[in-house]
């Protein structure tokens, strides 16, 4: 059904884009963690949370147990965003393991950091991360990040 006029992204009920946005967001502090999630909530995207890369992993079916649910969980995830510093296993590590998986690959992965390091951020970038972006992050950063997203799967 055509409501006439308005542009793509508005449209909801019924398979619009805005509804279909599924965002995973990794981080080891629950303060900076629970920001993101209602900066993205703000922006309508759904979101679901891990507290570190293995818990982020094993949700995209990477684990150590290898799910057969890999491809259901991959396609409902338009974007990872990750913190760089997390014990045990690096953000920069997760965008590794992520970039080499042959399903996982073509999501985008956007890395957060506090820490303004021009060596950290190319690394990052030239591993595949789609944006590298300072924390504690803000609405603005949010809709820029979306307006990305948009323009990387349109």
């Amino acid at each position: 059904m055509d409501g006439g006029g308005g542009s793509r992204e508005n449209v909801t009920a019924g398979g619009g884009y805005t509804e279909e946005l599924h965002v995973l967001a990794v981080d080891d502090s629950l303060v900076d963690r629970k920001l993101v999630e209602r900066l993205l909530k703000n922006s309508s995207c759904k979101v679901t949370t891990a507290e570190n890369g293995l818990r982020a992993l094993e949700f995209l079916g990477l684990g150590d147990e290898k799910r057969t649910s890999l491809e259901d969980n991959v396609s409902k995830v338009n974007l990872i965003i990750t913190d760089y510093c997390m014990p045990g296993m690096t953000g920069y590590e997760l965008l590794k393991k992520i970039k080499e998986s042959s399903i996982l690959k073509e999501i985008p992965v956007v890395i957060m950091s506090s820490e303004n390091i021009p060596t950290r951020i190319n690394k990052c970038l030239e591993e595949g991360a789609q944006m590298f972006m300072l924390k504690p992050l803000k609405q603005s950063d949010v809709v820029k990040l979306r307006c990305n997203l948009m323009n990387c799967r349109s």
